[in-house]
This record gives structure tokens, sequence and C-alpha cells, in this order.
């Protein structure tokens, strides 16, 4: 398996995962907390809502940072032996000159 491949499964997992903290929340600021109850209950509202605000910016700044070395892995097996976008026939293969357009026709002035 390629390292391409692995990033992509783990960009892919973690996309997952930011959807789901993302859909917990309410926009209004009740989302799971809200359901939740009291204040006395699982650290109280305040602490789920710091805890979901720090996962969704986790999770992203993990998926920014797997996207760029994705993309770097990417780039680095360009130059290898194997991966090649032209094959060697055609760089071995001269190129012909085109003719240069001919002129038209003057056409005479009456």
């Amino acid at each position: 398996m390629s390292t391409f491949s692995i990033f992509l499964v783990l960009i892919t997992i973690v996309c997952f995962l930011l959807i789901i903290v993302i859909m917990v929340q309410n926009p209004k600021g009740g989302g799971l907390s809200s359901s939740l109850g009291g204040s006395t209950q699982m650290g109280g509202v305040q602490k789920t809502t710091d805890f979901l605000d720090k996962s969704t910016w986790t999770l992203a700044g993990i998926l920014i940072i797997l996207i760029l070395l994705s993309s770097l892995s990417f780039t680095g097996n360009m130059g290898d032996a194997n991966s090649k976008i032209l094959d060697d026939k055609e760089v071995a293969t001269p190129k012909t000159a085109t003719p240069a357009p001919a002129k038209p026709a003057e056409t005479p002035k009456k």
C-alpha cells in the first residue's frame, strides 16, 4: 500500500470524525450540552462545549496537516523511475518540422 493510499484512508477517517463532532454541536450553543441537562451531569455544559470546540479545532488541524503531507508524498513520487508520464518511445522519436503556411494570393485592386 502506497503512502498516498495511507494518507487517503487517514483523511477519510478524520473527515468522518469531524462531521460527527460538528453535527453534535448546535449552532446556537445548545447541541449535546443542552440535551445533557443541568450543569451537574458529566462535567456540566461548559465542559462539554469546551471539549467539542477543542476537538473540532484539533481534527481540523490534523486534517490540514494530513492533506499537506499527502500532497508532499504524491509529488515526491513523481520523480520515481516507475512513474513515467511519457513512454521512452515518444521521447526517442525526433519531431518533424512543420512547413510554414503559404502566403495568401493577393487580389488585384480595381
